[in-house]
Parts: C-alpha cells; structure tokens; sequence
C-alpha cells in the first residue's frame, strides 16, 4: 500500500498518452475462450499499453495495482475501451456471453 503522507494512489488512466503505436492485437476471446492467466490479476510489460475492446456482451474489468486507486469498470459494446496501463496490475471477467479482445501500443519509433 502507498504511504499516505509521501506517496497518493493515483486513479487508473482514463486514455492512452499521445506518442504511441498500435504493434499488435490478440484473437477475440468469448466468455468460453477468455486465457485463464486474464482472469487473474496480471499486468504488461514496461512500455507497453492496451486496449480492451469488448464487441458484445459485457466485460469486468478490474484495476488490482496498489498503485492505483482500486476500479471496476463494465466494459460493453459501443462504449468506451479498458484502458491497460504497462506494469499495473489488473482482470478481466466475463459478465456473460462476450467476445472481446485487446489491442496493444507502444512507443512510437523514431523516423530514421
């Protein structure tokens, strides 16, 4: 847990920072489907961001980082993406039958 007098949870990002590139995106995953390690609390790698994209259905996404203020978002179709912050520690759970999947972003390269 942060120390209140020298360190203030933060609250979850809300959208992804300016400078990123899209590098990769998962298959679509249903409530039968869904990688048992997402339903876990897990994070990404330093530097890398995601997006989750819920096209039916309803997701709970959940921030478990003690770095942040702890969040549960229901992610649905036509709404708003999860936004995954690299190294913050987070789940998914299906609220029912969902299809949905995850985009991901990275630093984008210098021009050369």
């Amino acid at each position: 847990m942060a120390d209140s007098e020298s360190e203030e949870l933060l609250p979850p990002a809300a959208e992804l920072p300016p400078g990123l590139e899209f590098y990769r995106r998962t298959d679509t995953f249903s409530e039968q489907s869904v990688p048992a390690g997402l339903l876990k609390a897990h994070a990404t790698k330093p530097g890398i961001w995601g997006l989750i994209r819920v096209t039916d259905g309803e997701l709970h996404y959940r921030i478990e980082d003690e770095r942040r203020i702890p969040a549960e978002t229901r992610l649905r179709a036509g709404l708003a993406p999860g936004v995954v912050e690299p190294t913050i520690r987070h789940s998914v759970e299906p609220a029912g039958p969902v299809r949905f999947h995850v985009e991901f972003f990275r630093v984008a390269a210098p021009p050369r």
